[in-house]
């Protein structure tokens, strides 16, 4: 089925539910969001009297909604068979003791797509789960509910350990995650490929320079103890001592290291392996993995992530690579767009704008996603004026109707922002009085390029998707990933 790499764009339940066959993945490994700046009293009791600023993320990812509802109520009638009793029985208990609010939300999520996610997994198959103290103890939980119960094993409680200079008031300080580890089931062919590592000064001195490490072949079967130099050290166990940074590319707030994704593919698949990352994030599990010569399957709900993928994609490994990747879910007629545009859902604020300004500027933007605070400007771009010199494009995005107004107030907002061009992205055709409007504000003499440019253009989502419109302006691509870093920072929401 997998004979490419896949990138789907849209919820993972229904992409999970609609579009991946049962018994097709070899690993999965998921790092849901999960707001921890929150209190642990916060959460659990629902009080919801934290700073809305710092925990809105949290607050818009997971609320007891009518989807949240939805869900709930789909676990425990449980119609279609589609879950084990074990979990129905639960998710009651957990109604009762936690009420209904955020933290049940959250969980009623999970159950739901770690159900599909079992599914999916080939018997062989093998699951990893990334999360933290605030609401592991439940998520082991419903592993056990969902995995055990079905035969499955859990294999491992892993601890990530790593330093960060803060000091917690009257506790200790909190450096580390959890990634629970479990298999479909205890098939001998469940890959598991033992990783080593070298020993240590004091390992070396109490047991002498014998290497003479166990391992298993990828039919999960021991093999005889090896030769001494035939190893290059000790098994790894369950506490991983590894840096947040460097060598995370700091493109988003909740990037993991490289390393720790490549620890976890080499030792639970191999080459030729699917593996599906289904919170793709900014897609370290999709770097990686192919990198590692696996197959591998990215989901994503907003298309920053979509477009951050494809960028890094691009940039570690080559455009070949970008070309060769199946994209699903993105639009690409006027149909799919108007019904993204129009679509009624609070998961998908501002995804219409995202996909518009990303997709136009190949992925070279830097979207303001902070919620009500965008005044007028969508997204920005940067672009070289000279060797040493950037200039600044600001972006607005129009989903409804629009009027000469809007290309007035638009050239108002590049002058307030001392931006050098300004570009309105439309639904609707532009109208004539628009593009006079924006005529009017001039032109900008760009020396370099030998060029001339219109200091306020109108783009149409049409030209986009029918005629493959795309900005040709050479974009400053290190200004571009600091700004990104900046509109990222502090922010989480739904991009994990």
């Amino acid at each position: 089925m997998f004979a490419m790499n896949k990138l789907f764009y849209g919820d993972n339940l229904e992409i999970l539910r609609n579009k991946i066959r049962d018994n097709s993945v070899d690993l999965c490994y998921i790092d849901p969001p999960f707001n921890s700046k929150r209190s642990y009293n916060q959460i659990y009791n629902n009080i919801g009297k934290e700073d809305r600023a710092q925990a809105r993320a949290f607050i818009d990812t997971w609320v007891w909604d009518k989807l949240a509802i939805a869900g709930h109520d789909e676990i425990l009638s449980n119609r279609a068979g589609r879950f084990q009793p074990p979990l129905v029985d639960l998710i009651k208990g957990l109604t009762l003791v936690l009420k209904t609010g955020s933290l049940l939300a959250y969980l009623v999520s999970m159950a739901l797509r770690i159900t599909e996610i079992r599914r999916v997994l080939k018997r062989t198959g093998s699951f990893y789960l990334h999360c933290d103290p605030t609401a592991g103890h439940y998520l082991k939980l419903l592993l056990d509910a969902i995995f055990v119960s079905s035969g499955g094993e859990f294999r491992n409680e892993i601890i990530w350990h790593y330093l960060k200079w803060s000091i917690d008031q009257r506790q200790f300080v909190h450096n580390h995650d959890t990634i629970f580890f479990c298999s479909k089931s205890d098939d001998p062919a469940r890959v598991f490929n033992t990783l080593f590592v070298e020993r240590s000064p004091a390992t070396k001195k109490r047991f002498g320079n014998a290497k003479i490490v166990s391992s298993f072949d990828t039919k999960g079967q021991r093999k005889p103890s090896q030769t001494e130099g035939e190893t290059l050290g000790v098994a790894m166990d369950d506490v991983w001592d590894l840096s947040r940074v460097p060598p995370i590319k700091q493109l988003y707030p909740t990037e993991k290291p490289p390393i720790l994704l490549e620890r976890i593919i080499r030792a639970s698949s191999n080459e030729g392996d699917v593996v599906l990352d289904a919170y793709c994030g900014c897609g370290t599990t999709c770097v990686v993995s192919q990198a590692l010569k696996r197959k591998w399957i990215g989901i994503d709900i907003t298309y920053q992530s979509i477009s951050l993928v494809l960028r890094r994609l691009e940039e570690d490994v080559g455009p070949d690579i970008v070309r060769s990747v199946e994209l699903d879910g993105i639009p690409r007629d006027m149909e799919s767009a108007v019904a993204l545009a129009h679509k009624q859902d609070d998961r998908l604020r501002k995804e219409f704008e995202k996909w518009a300004i990303l997709t136009y500027t190949s992925n070279r933007a830097v979207i303001n996603d902070k919620k009500g605070a965008d005044a007028g400007i969508d997204g920005r771009a940067y672009f070289k004026t000279g060797k040493l010199d950037n200039a600044e494009i600001i972006f607005q995005v129009k989903s409804g109707s629009v009027d000469r107004s809007h290309v007035a107030t638009l050239r108002g907002d590049m002058e307030r922002e001392e931006a050098a061009l300004a570009i309105l992205i439309t639904l609707a055709e532009p109208t004539r009085p628009m593009i006079s409007e924006a005529k009017a504000a001039g032109h900008f003499e760009h020396e370099d390029m030998g060029r001339t440019y219109d200091r306020i253009s109108i783009v149409t989502v049409r030209e986009i998707v029918e005629e493959n419109k795309r900005l040709e302006i050479p974009m400053s691509l290190e200004v571009l990933k600091a700004a990104q870093r900046e509109a990222l920072s502090g922010t989480q929401g739904q991009l994990l």
